[in-house]
Protein backbone atom coordinates (compact mmCIF):
# COMPACT_ATOMS: atom_id res chain seq x y z
CA UNK A 1 0.00 0.00 0.00
CA UNK A 2 1.44 3.24 -1.29
CA UNK A 3 1.47 6.36 1.27
CA UNK A 4 -1.08 8.67 -0.79
CA UNK A 5 -3.76 10.33 0.89
CA UNK A 6 -6.95 9.60 -0.65
CA UNK A 7 -9.53 11.92 -2.10
CA UNK A 8 -12.70 12.92 -4.02
CA UNK A 9 -13.08 14.58 -7.74
CA UNK A 10 -16.06 16.00 -8.66
CA UNK A 11 -19.04 14.01 -9.81
CA UNK A 12 -19.76 13.40 -13.08
CA UNK A 13 -22.03 11.89 -15.89
CA UNK A 14 -19.83 10.32 -18.21
CA UNK A 15 -21.97 6.83 -18.53
CA UNK A 16 -25.58 8.25 -18.24
CA UNK A 17 -25.18 9.11 -14.42
CA UNK A 18 -23.50 10.46 -11.29
CA UNK A 19 -20.24 8.69 -10.06
CA UNK A 20 -17.81 9.58 -7.94
CA UNK A 21 -14.25 9.08 -8.03
CA UNK A 22 -11.92 8.46 -5.16
CA UNK A 23 -8.46 9.13 -6.25
CA UNK A 24 -4.82 9.32 -4.64
CA UNK A 25 -3.94 12.96 -3.42
CA UNK A 26 -0.91 13.96 -5.32
CA UNK A 27 -0.33 16.67 -2.73
CA UNK A 28 0.71 13.75 -0.44
CA UNK A 29 2.65 11.63 -2.43
CA UNK A 30 6.07 10.97 -2.91
CA UNK A 31 7.68 11.92 -6.71
CA UNK A 32 7.48 8.07 -7.94
CA UNK A 33 3.86 8.19 -6.87
CA UNK A 34 3.08 11.04 -8.06
CA UNK A 35 4.29 10.48 -11.63
CA UNK A 36 2.67 7.19 -11.45
CA UNK A 37 -0.82 8.80 -11.85
CA UNK A 38 0.11 11.05 -14.69
CA UNK A 39 -1.32 10.17 -18.08
CA UNK A 40 0.02 7.66 -20.12
CA UNK A 41 2.49 6.54 -17.32
CA UNK A 42 -0.17 3.75 -16.16
CA UNK A 43 0.86 0.30 -18.26
CA UNK A 44 -1.07 -2.40 -16.74
CA UNK A 45 -4.36 -1.75 -14.69
CA UNK A 46 -6.67 -4.55 -13.38
CA UNK A 47 -9.88 -3.09 -12.68
CA UNK A 48 -13.06 -5.05 -11.07
CA UNK A 49 -16.78 -4.42 -10.70
CA UNK A 50 -17.89 -4.97 -7.22
CA UNK A 51 -21.10 -4.95 -5.61
CA UNK A 52 -21.32 -5.99 -2.36
CA UNK A 53 -18.18 -7.68 -1.72
CA UNK A 54 -16.74 -7.42 1.01
CA UNK A 55 -16.08 -11.40 1.43
CA UNK A 56 -13.75 -11.52 -0.96
CA UNK A 57 -12.57 -8.19 -2.91
CA UNK A 58 -9.50 -8.08 -0.05
CA UNK A 59 -7.82 -11.37 -1.61
CA UNK A 60 -9.09 -10.38 -5.08
CA UNK A 61 -7.04 -6.85 -4.94
CA UNK A 62 -3.96 -8.10 -3.13
CA UNK A 63 -3.71 -10.94 -6.29
CA UNK A 64 -4.40 -8.36 -8.69
CA UNK A 65 -1.54 -5.35 -7.25
CA UNK A 66 1.58 -8.28 -7.94
CA UNK A 67 0.60 -7.95 -11.35
CA UNK A 68 -0.74 -4.34 -11.95
CA UNK A 69 0.34 -0.89 -11.93
CA UNK A 70 -2.30 0.35 -10.81
CA UNK A 71 -5.66 -1.38 -9.81
CA UNK A 72 -9.32 -0.04 -9.77
CA UNK A 73 -12.23 -0.99 -8.51
CA UNK A 74 -15.53 0.23 -9.55
CA UNK A 75 -18.06 0.19 -6.32
CA UNK A 76 -21.52 -0.33 -8.19
CA UNK A 77 -23.48 1.25 -4.98
CA UNK A 78 -22.84 -1.61 -2.56
CA UNK A 79 -23.87 -1.18 0.78
CA UNK A 80 -21.50 -3.06 2.79
CA UNK A 81 -17.61 -2.66 3.15
CA UNK A 82 -16.05 -3.29 -0.11
CA UNK A 83 -15.73 0.91 -0.42
CA UNK A 84 -13.55 0.73 3.14
CA UNK A 85 -11.73 -2.59 2.39
CA UNK A 86 -10.64 -1.63 -1.24
CA UNK A 87 -9.37 1.87 -0.32
CA UNK A 88 -7.43 0.51 2.99
CA UNK A 89 -5.65 -1.79 0.36
CA UNK A 90 -4.86 1.40 -1.72
CA UNK A 91 -6.75 0.88 -4.95
CA UNK A 92 -8.37 3.77 -7.09
CA UNK A 93 -12.01 3.95 -6.61
CA UNK A 94 -15.04 4.82 -8.27
CA UNK A 95 -18.49 4.99 -7.14
CA UNK A 96 -21.83 4.67 -8.25
CA UNK A 97 -24.48 6.32 -6.62
CA UNK A 98 -26.79 3.84 -7.51
CA UNK A 99 -26.42 0.45 -8.95
CA UNK A 100 -26.40 0.41 -12.49
CA UNK A 101 -25.50 -3.28 -13.50
CA UNK A 102 -22.33 -4.87 -14.88
CA UNK A 103 -22.71 -3.35 -18.46
CA UNK A 104 -22.56 -0.05 -16.81
CA UNK A 105 -19.80 -0.31 -14.25
CA UNK A 106 -18.01 -1.53 -17.82
CA UNK A 107 -18.67 1.57 -19.21
CA UNK A 108 -17.15 3.30 -16.46
CA UNK A 109 -13.86 0.76 -16.58
CA UNK A 110 -13.21 2.03 -20.39
CA UNK A 111 -13.67 5.64 -19.45
CA UNK A 112 -11.56 5.49 -16.16
CA UNK A 113 -9.04 3.45 -18.01
CA UNK A 114 -8.99 5.80 -21.13
CA UNK A 115 -8.26 8.72 -18.79
CA UNK A 116 -5.55 7.13 -17.17
CA UNK A 117 -4.16 6.50 -20.27
CA UNK A 118 -3.61 2.88 -19.18
CA UNK A 119 -1.88 0.26 -21.89
CA UNK A 120 -3.46 -2.44 -20.88
CA UNK A 121 -6.75 -3.30 -19.33
CA UNK A 122 -7.63 -6.83 -17.68
CA UNK A 123 -11.00 -7.21 -15.99
CA UNK A 124 -11.66 -9.62 -13.40
CA UNK A 125 -14.42 -10.34 -11.27
CA UNK A 126 -14.03 -8.92 -7.51
CA UNK A 127 -15.93 -12.13 -6.18
CA UNK A 128 -13.54 -14.59 -5.75
CA UNK A 129 -14.94 -16.44 -8.79
CA UNK A 130 -11.32 -15.89 -10.53
CA UNK A 131 -7.59 -16.41 -9.72
CA UNK A 132 -5.61 -13.54 -10.02
CA UNK A 133 -2.63 -15.30 -10.63
CA UNK A 134 -4.05 -16.24 -13.80
CA UNK A 135 -3.48 -12.30 -14.88
CA UNK A 136 0.08 -13.23 -16.42
CA UNK A 137 -1.56 -15.67 -19.30
CA UNK A 138 -3.60 -12.76 -20.37
CA UNK A 139 -1.05 -10.10 -20.69
CA UNK A 140 1.28 -12.85 -22.16
CA UNK A 141 -0.89 -13.31 -24.72
CA UNK A 142 -1.99 -9.75 -25.13
CA UNK A 143 1.92 -8.54 -25.34
CA UNK A 144 1.88 -11.09 -28.11
CA UNK A 145 0.30 -8.75 -30.59
CA UNK A 146 -3.53 -9.22 -30.05
CA UNK A 147 -5.96 -6.40 -29.02
CA UNK A 148 -8.57 -8.78 -26.71
CA UNK A 149 -7.87 -11.51 -25.19
CA UNK A 150 -10.25 -13.89 -23.29
CA UNK A 151 -10.14 -16.15 -20.01
CA UNK A 152 -12.19 -18.86 -21.48
CA UNK A 153 -13.93 -21.98 -19.06
CA UNK A 154 -13.65 -23.96 -21.95
CA UNK A 155 -10.02 -24.66 -23.20
CA UNK A 156 -8.06 -27.56 -22.11
CA UNK A 157 -10.77 -29.87 -20.56
CA UNK A 158 -11.10 -27.05 -17.35
CA UNK A 159 -14.81 -27.67 -17.57
CA UNK A 160 -15.23 -30.36 -15.26
CA UNK A 161 -16.15 -27.80 -12.46
CA UNK A 162 -18.63 -26.06 -14.18
CA UNK A 163 -22.38 -26.84 -13.24
CA UNK A 164 -24.35 -28.55 -16.44
CA UNK A 165 -26.98 -26.26 -16.29
CA UNK A 166 -24.55 -23.54 -16.37
CA UNK A 167 -22.99 -25.44 -19.73
CA UNK A 168 -25.45 -25.45 -21.64
CA UNK A 169 -26.61 -22.16 -20.61
CA UNK A 170 -23.32 -20.73 -21.85
CA UNK A 171 -23.12 -22.82 -25.00
CA UNK A 172 -26.40 -21.12 -25.55
CA UNK A 173 -25.72 -17.36 -25.18
CA UNK A 174 -22.30 -18.48 -27.03
CA UNK A 175 -24.48 -19.78 -30.40
CA UNK A 176 -26.34 -16.50 -30.18
CA UNK A 177 -23.61 -14.12 -29.39
CA UNK A 178 -21.95 -15.91 -33.34
CA UNK A 179 -25.13 -15.27 -34.89
CA UNK A 180 -25.12 -12.16 -33.73
CA UNK A 181 -22.31 -12.02 -36.43
CA UNK A 182 -19.08 -11.95 -34.47
CA UNK A 183 -17.14 -13.87 -36.86
CA UNK A 184 -14.75 -14.93 -34.49
CA UNK A 185 -14.16 -18.58 -33.01
CA UNK A 186 -15.00 -18.17 -29.21
CA UNK A 187 -15.58 -20.69 -26.83
CA UNK A 188 -16.71 -18.32 -23.88
CA UNK A 189 -18.40 -15.26 -24.80
CA UNK A 190 -19.59 -14.63 -21.41
CA UNK A 191 -16.56 -14.64 -19.55
CA UNK A 192 -15.90 -11.78 -17.51
CA UNK A 193 -12.32 -12.54 -17.27
CA UNK A 194 -10.47 -10.47 -20.20
CA UNK A 195 -7.77 -8.12 -20.81
CA UNK A 196 -7.86 -5.22 -23.85
CA UNK A 197 -4.93 -3.36 -24.97
CA UNK A 198 -4.79 0.16 -25.89
CA UNK A 199 -6.44 0.09 -29.41
CA UNK A 200 -9.22 -1.70 -27.66
CA UNK A 201 -9.54 0.75 -24.81
CA UNK A 202 -9.46 3.69 -27.06
CA UNK A 203 -12.03 1.88 -29.57
CA UNK A 204 -14.79 -0.06 -27.47
CA UNK A 205 -17.91 1.91 -26.40
CA UNK A 206 -19.96 -0.24 -24.63
CA UNK A 207 -23.88 0.71 -24.53
CA UNK A 208 -26.15 -1.38 -22.64
CA UNK A 209 -25.63 -1.61 -18.85
CA UNK A 210 -27.11 -5.88 -18.24
CA UNK A 211 -24.46 -8.79 -18.41
CA UNK A 212 -24.86 -9.18 -22.22
CA UNK A 213 -22.29 -6.18 -22.68
CA UNK A 214 -19.47 -9.40 -23.28
CA UNK A 215 -21.68 -9.87 -25.91
CA UNK A 216 -21.99 -6.45 -27.19
CA UNK A 217 -18.26 -5.82 -26.97
CA UNK A 218 -17.31 -9.20 -28.77
CA UNK A 219 -19.76 -7.68 -31.44
CA UNK A 220 -17.79 -4.42 -31.28
CA UNK A 221 -14.12 -6.19 -31.76
CA UNK A 222 -15.40 -7.97 -35.09
CA UNK A 223 -16.66 -4.71 -36.60
CA UNK A 224 -13.76 -3.13 -35.69
CA UNK A 225 -11.10 -5.99 -36.76
CA UNK A 226 -9.85 -6.43 -33.28
CA UNK A 227 -7.17 -9.55 -33.04
CA UNK A 228 -8.85 -11.44 -30.35
CA UNK A 229 -7.75 -14.35 -28.34
CA UNK A 230 -8.30 -17.06 -25.50
CA UNK A 231 -6.43 -18.32 -23.02
CA UNK A 232 -7.49 -21.38 -20.32
CA UNK A 233 -8.65 -20.00 -16.89
CA UNK A 234 -10.58 -22.47 -13.96
CA UNK A 235 -13.27 -20.37 -12.38
CA UNK A 236 -14.05 -21.53 -9.19
CA UNK A 237 -18.16 -22.58 -8.35
CA UNK A 238 -18.16 -23.59 -4.60
CA UNK A 239 -18.22 -19.80 -3.53
CA UNK A 240 -21.55 -19.11 -1.86
CA UNK A 241 -23.52 -15.67 -2.53
CA UNK A 242 -21.67 -14.68 -5.54
CA UNK A 243 -24.88 -14.12 -7.42
CA UNK A 244 -28.36 -12.59 -5.94
CA UNK A 245 -30.24 -13.59 -9.19
CA UNK A 246 -31.75 -16.80 -10.58
CA UNK A 247 -29.19 -18.34 -12.79
CA UNK A 248 -32.86 -19.28 -15.33
CA UNK A 249 -34.45 -15.49 -14.94
CA UNK A 250 -30.55 -14.36 -15.63
CA UNK A 251 -29.81 -16.00 -18.30
CA UNK A 252 -33.00 -15.78 -20.11
CA UNK A 253 -32.52 -11.52 -19.53
CA UNK A 254 -28.93 -12.01 -20.80
CA UNK A 255 -30.20 -14.24 -24.15
CA UNK A 256 -33.01 -11.29 -24.69
CA UNK A 257 -30.62 -8.81 -24.82
CA UNK A 258 -27.72 -9.95 -27.49
CA UNK A 259 -31.31 -10.42 -29.22
CA UNK A 260 -31.90 -6.81 -28.78
CA UNK A 261 -28.35 -6.08 -29.90
CA UNK A 262 -28.41 -8.25 -32.76
CA UNK A 263 -32.00 -6.40 -34.03
CA UNK A 264 -30.35 -3.20 -33.68
CA UNK A 265 -26.35 -4.00 -35.14
CA UNK A 266 -27.47 -6.74 -37.68
CA UNK A 267 -30.88 -6.10 -38.96
CA UNK A 268 -29.97 -7.58 -41.98
CA UNK A 269 -29.21 -11.07 -40.01
CA UNK A 270 -32.31 -10.41 -37.77
CA UNK A 271 -34.69 -9.21 -40.07
CA UNK A 272 -33.06 -10.49 -43.69
CA UNK A 273 -32.77 -14.04 -43.05
CA UNK A 274 -36.08 -15.10 -41.49
CA UNK A 275 -37.28 -12.68 -44.14
CA UNK A 276 -36.01 -14.87 -46.73
CA UNK A 277 -36.90 -17.96 -45.23
CA UNK A 278 -40.70 -16.76 -45.70
CA UNK A 279 -40.43 -15.32 -48.99
CA UNK A 280 -39.14 -18.73 -49.87
CA UNK A 281 -41.64 -21.04 -48.05
CA UNK A 282 -44.59 -18.38 -49.51
CA UNK A 283 -43.35 -18.45 -53.10
CA UNK A 284 -43.05 -23.09 -52.50
CA UNK A 285 -46.55 -22.85 -51.25
CA UNK A 286 -47.95 -20.88 -53.67
CA UNK A 287 -45.96 -22.80 -56.79
CA UNK A 288 -47.33 -25.91 -54.79
CA UNK A 289 -51.15 -24.39 -54.74
CA UNK A 290 -50.92 -23.75 -58.86
CA UNK A 291 -49.40 -26.68 -59.77
CA UNK A 292 -51.90 -28.92 -57.95
CA UNK A 293 -54.68 -26.68 -59.26
CA UNK A 294 -53.29 -26.88 -62.96
CA UNK A 295 -52.93 -31.07 -62.36
CA UNK A 296 -56.14 -31.70 -59.88
CA UNK A 297 -58.25 -28.84 -60.74
CA UNK A 298 -58.43 -28.48 -56.95
CA UNK A 299 -58.00 -25.15 -55.26
CA UNK A 300 -56.64 -25.34 -52.06
CA UNK A 301 -57.67 -22.09 -50.19
CA UNK A 302 -55.90 -22.34 -47.17
CA UNK A 303 -52.35 -23.40 -48.16
CA UNK A 304 -52.89 -20.28 -50.99
CA UNK A 305 -53.69 -18.14 -48.34
CA UNK A 306 -51.19 -18.97 -46.10
CA UNK A 307 -48.41 -19.10 -48.56
CA UNK A 308 -49.34 -15.27 -49.69
CA UNK A 309 -49.67 -13.97 -46.15
CA UNK A 310 -45.49 -16.16 -45.82
CA UNK A 311 -44.82 -14.01 -49.13
CA UNK A 312 -45.97 -10.73 -47.66
CA UNK A 313 -44.86 -10.90 -44.37
CA UNK A 314 -41.07 -12.31 -45.74
CA UNK A 315 -40.63 -9.63 -48.06
CA UNK A 316 -41.51 -6.52 -45.33
CA UNK A 317 -38.96 -8.34 -43.57
CA UNK A 318 -36.26 -8.14 -46.28
CA UNK A 319 -37.59 -4.39 -47.31
CA UNK A 320 -36.95 -3.78 -43.09
CA UNK A 321 -33.10 -5.36 -42.74
CA UNK A 322 -32.28 -3.42 -46.29
CA UNK A 323 -33.46 -0.03 -44.98
CA UNK A 324 -32.33 -0.29 -41.46
CA UNK A 325 -29.03 -1.54 -42.37
CA UNK A 326 -27.71 1.52 -44.43
CA UNK A 327 -28.85 3.23 -41.07
CA UNK A 328 -26.89 1.32 -38.86
CA UNK A 329 -24.06 1.99 -40.28
CA UNK A 330 -24.23 5.72 -41.06
CA UNK A 331 -24.85 5.88 -36.86
CA UNK A 332 -21.65 3.33 -36.19
CA UNK A 333 -19.71 5.65 -38.52
CA UNK A 334 -21.06 8.62 -36.33
CA UNK A 335 -20.17 7.21 -32.93
CA UNK A 336 -16.75 5.72 -34.58
CA UNK A 337 -15.91 9.38 -35.63
CA UNK A 338 -17.22 10.60 -32.42
CA UNK A 339 -15.09 8.53 -30.03
CA UNK A 340 -11.82 9.35 -31.48
CA UNK A 341 -12.91 13.05 -31.99
CA UNK A 342 -13.08 12.91 -27.61
CA UNK A 343 -10.19 10.75 -27.13
CA UNK A 344 -8.10 13.67 -29.13
CA UNK A 345 -9.13 16.46 -27.23
CA UNK A 346 -11.76 15.42 -23.94
CA UNK A 347 -11.94 18.07 -21.46
CA UNK A 348 -10.11 17.75 -18.36
CA UNK A 349 -10.86 16.55 -14.70
CA UNK A 350 -9.80 18.34 -11.81
CA UNK A 351 -9.09 15.67 -8.97
CA UNK A 352 -9.64 17.35 -5.80
CA UNK A 353 -7.22 16.77 -3.23
CA UNK A 354 -8.21 15.68 0.32
CA UNK A 355 -9.79 17.66 3.25
CA UNK A 356 -7.37 19.40 4.76
CA UNK A 357 -4.49 18.69 2.11
CA UNK A 358 -2.77 21.90 0.04
CA UNK A 359 -4.41 22.97 -3.20
CA UNK A 360 -2.63 21.37 -5.45
CA UNK A 361 -4.35 20.04 -7.91
CA UNK A 362 -3.78 17.75 -11.18
CA UNK A 363 -5.42 17.96 -14.24
CA UNK A 364 -5.66 14.92 -16.55
CA UNK A 365 -7.44 14.14 -20.17
CA UNK A 366 -11.15 12.42 -19.68
CA UNK A 367 -12.18 11.40 -22.75
CA UNK A 368 -15.87 10.90 -22.25
CA UNK A 369 -18.92 11.86 -24.28
CA UNK A 370 -20.33 14.28 -21.54
CA UNK A 371 -18.25 17.23 -19.69
CA UNK A 372 -17.98 16.51 -15.91
CA UNK A 373 -20.45 18.80 -13.71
Amino acid sequence: MNACATGQNARHGGNGGEVTHLVKDPATCNPEERARQQVGTVRTLVAMPAYNEEAYIAKTIVGAQQHADAVLVVDDGSKDDTVRIAEALGAIIVRHETNKGYGGALQTIFATAREMGAEELVIIDSDGQHNPGDIPLLLAELRRGKDVVIGSRFIDGSTAEIPAYRKVGMKVLDTVTTIAGTNLAITDSQSGFRAYGRKAIEAICISDEGMSAGSEILIQASDLQLKVAEVPIRVRYDIEGTSNENPVSHGIGVLMNIVRLISLRRPLVFFGIPGLFCTLFGLGAELHTFSEYYRTSEFHYILFTGGFSMLILGLLLVAVGMILYPLVQIILQGQRGGREAVSASGPAVTFLPAEGAGMAEERTSYPLERVPE
